[in-house]
C-alpha cells in the first residue's frame, strides 16, 4: 500500500524547494541570476518575508549567493569534482567499483540526511516521488532516481559527500537504464525511494541506511536480470 506524503509545509519552504530543483536540474544554471525579491514575491503572490526566507535557506546551502551589483545569483558547481575525476584512473572508473562505492558511501548518506535534512530538503524529494511512476519511459525515471538520489546527499549537508554522489550518478548511467527497463524494476526503484524517504522523514537514521542498503541491494539484483535478460 502506498504511504500517502505529509501536508505541504510553508510557502517559504515550498519557494527554497522550488528553486532548488531548478539548480539541481540544470535550468538554473550556475551564474544566473535570481529574480529580486520583489519580482518573485509578485510570482508566487507571496510576501517579500516568505521570499526572504526562502533566499537565505539558499544561501546557508551555498546554492545562491549575494553579489554586488548583480543580486542573489547561483553559484558554481563545486571544483571539488573536476579534481576528483583527475585524481582517478580508468580501472577506479569500472562499473563494479562504483556500484561498490554506492554501497559504501549511499547509505551513510541516507543516515545522514535523515538528522540533517531540512523541511525544503523534504520537499524535494516528495515533489521527485509525486512526479515518479512506473508508467514512465525509461529516461524519465532514470532522470528522477538521480535527482532523488541528488536532493538525498544535498539534504546530507555534507558537499563532499553530495559530489561523491554527483560523480558516482554521472558513472552509473548504463546502470541505472538497466535497472529501469521494465515496470516491475520501476516500480521497485519507487518502492525503495519511498521506503527512504519515509526514514529520512521520521529522522530514523538507521532505518534510513538500512532502506537505502536494501534499495541497492534490489537494484543491483534488477541490474543483472536486465543484463541476463531475465527481466519483466
Amino acid at each position: 500500500m502506498t504511504t500517502p506524503l505529509p501536508r505541504r509545509p510553508g510557502v517559504g519552504v515550498e519557494i527554497a524547494a522550488h528553486l532548488e530543483r531548478l539548480i539541481a536540474t540544470g535550468e538554473l544554471a550556475p551564474g544566473a541570476r535570481i529574480p529580486p525579491e520583489r519580482a518573485l514575491a509578485e510570482r508566487f503572490a507571496v510576501s517579500r518575508g516568505s521570499v526572504r526566507d526562502a533566499l537565505g535557506h539558499l544561501e546557508s546551502k551555498s546554492l545562491v549567493e549575494r553579489v554586488q551589483g548583480r543580486g542573489t545569483v547561483v553559484t558554481a558547481a563545486p571544483v571539488r569534482a573536476g579534481e576528483l575525476y583527475a585524481g582517478l584512473d580508468e580501472t577506479e572508473k569500472e562499473l563494479a567499483d562504483v556500484a561498490e562505492l554506492r554501497a559504501v558511501v549511499e547509505p551513510r548518506i541516507a543516515e545522514f540526511a535523515a538528522l540533517r535534512a531540512t523541511a525544503s530538503d523534504l520537499l524535494v524529494m516528495e515533489e521527485i516521488l509525486r512526479a515518479s511512476s512506473e508508467a514512465l519511459a525509461v529516461a524519465e525515471s532514470v532522470r528522477l532516481d538521480v535527482e532523488f538520489h541528488s536532493a538525498l546527499a544535498r539534504a546530507s549537508q555534507n558537499p563532499l559527500l553530495a559530489t561523491v554522489n554527483t560523480l558516482a550518478c554521472s558513472w552509473t548511467g548504463d546502470v541505472r537504464r538497466r535497472s529501469h527497463t521494465t515496470r516491475r524494476a520501476r516500480r521497485v526503484s519507487i518502492e525503495g525511494h519511498r521506503a527512504i524517504h519515509a526514514a529520512v522523514r521520521a529522522r530514523d537514521g538507521e532505518a534510513a541506511r538500512r532502506a537505502m542498503a536494501d534499495h541497492l541491494t534490489a537494484v543491483a539484483a534488477l541490474t543483472r536480470l536486465a543484463t541476463e535478460g531475465t527481466g519483466e
